[in-house]
């Protein structure tokens, strides 16, 4: 028979758990709050805009032939990139272009569950340039970059291959060389997104000497041909507008969802923190790094950095409180937990499409001081 401390321990657990659950959709729920309220702003600045506009051309008009003026009043949309016309030829000895006819801008995104099998008969039919663990570079020219996409997942098996579905077409239409590292944590301990990713970095670079890593989540699904995963502009915020919070920015410093730096400046910064155990902060703290080391993130212009989320609530994955504590020391851990104190033992296996890690996580394997 339980006595009564163990029935209110065990209350008390279940309390903390809910808890948990609750804080977790309360901050989802005031980033979609955060963003809708962007999103009126800008609504708002548009109106007056029109306004503008209306007043000036009425008060210079002069015989039905306007007045001049410059009524575009976004910040972010640059100068329309050019891209290679329909037809343009280049030699195989030549570096791939950056921007060729083959991407078009806007994409379908298909959300639907599909196999992994069926996954991989539709991307390997008639592909003879891909090897075992979804190696791929293009035959028709010299790869600018080499990039490693590192996904990390626990029970999210369903979400990996609409990612494949829909993101290997996009780079190969990029003309990059490229290979997925699907990084798989084990155990019972809360899911460490940003030590997977040092894992799937520390793993990648023994596959390869690639040139940039981009760490994308599998629930993100590009919606622009045109976000280009090169090296170019990096450090790089590629997922900068997401469907679920009205495809706004929740706050400048957010560096969440599909990020990239290329090796030299990953390894400059220590790589993500391993002392965020949970969902919550591990992208701040990167952000942070970044700007300790004097680098500046630029993000794609207009509508080049629009994702759609597949809906997953993250599954019971608990959210970290501790993360403000952990990053008013950023600069402080930044030297001493990253690359440089990581152990782990992984299980590596190869698909046609991408290469598996599995892992087991604890925070004796990353040992830090606490703050």
């Amino acid at each position: 028979m339980r006595t009564a401390c163990s029935v209110r321990a065990i209350e008390d657990k279940v309390f903390q758990g809910l808890l948990l659950c609750f804080m977790g959709y309360v901050n989802e729920y005031v980033f979609m709050v955060q963003a809708r309220g962007i999103q009126i702003r800008e609504n708002v600045k548009n109106i007056g805009a029109q306004v503008l506009e209306q007043v000036v051309r009425g008060a210079y008009s002069n015989n039905g032939t306007d007045y001049v003026y410059d009524f575009n009043m976004s910040e972010s949309d640059g100068p329309p990139a050019t891209y290679l016309p329909e037809g343009f030829t280049y030699l195989p000895s030549q570096v791939c272009p950056e921007r060729l006819s083959s991407m078009k801008g806007r994409l379908e995104v298909n959300m639907s569950e599909v196999s992994l099998e069926d996954v991989e008969r539709l991307l390997l039919q008639g592909e003879p340039h891909m090897a075992p663990g979804g190696y791929w570079k293009p035959k028709d020219c010299v790869p600018r970059w080499k990039v490693a996409i590192l996904v990390p997942f626990r029970n999210r098996h369903e979400h990996l291959p609409i990612l494949l579905r829909h993101l290997v077409p996009v780079l190969k239409k990029q003309r990059l060389q490229f290979a997925f590292y699907f990084i798989e944590q084990e155990g019972t301990e809360p899911f460490n997104r940003a030590m997977l990713f040092n894992v799937g970095y520390k793993e990648a670079m023994k596959d390869l000497d690639w040139d940039c890593l981009v760490f994308h989540d599998v629930d993100h699904l590009m919606e622009n041909d045109r976000n280009y995963y090169g090296c170019t502009d990096m450090p790089r915020h590629f997922a900068v507008k997401l469907d679920k919070y009205s495809y706004m920015l929740p706050y400048n410093e957010f560096y969440g969802g599909v990020s990239g730096l290329t090796v030299r400046q990953f390894k400059k910064i220590n790589g993500f923190p391993n002392a965020f155990w949970g969902w919550g902060g591990e992208d701040d703290d990167l952000w942070n790094r970044v700007r300790y080391a004097n680098y500046s993130v630029s993000r794609p212009h207009g509508d080049q950095g629009r994702y759609k989320s597949i809906p997953h609530h993250h599954r019971g994955e608990v959210q970290f409180l501790g993360r403000y504590s952990l990053l008013r020391h950023s600069k402080e851990r930044q030297k001493v937990d990253g690359l440089n104190n990581l152990n782990y033992s992984p299980i590596v296996s190869r698909r046609p499409l991408f290469t598996n890690i599995s892992v087991s996580l604890s925070r004796k394997l990353a040992p830090i001081a606490d703050y």
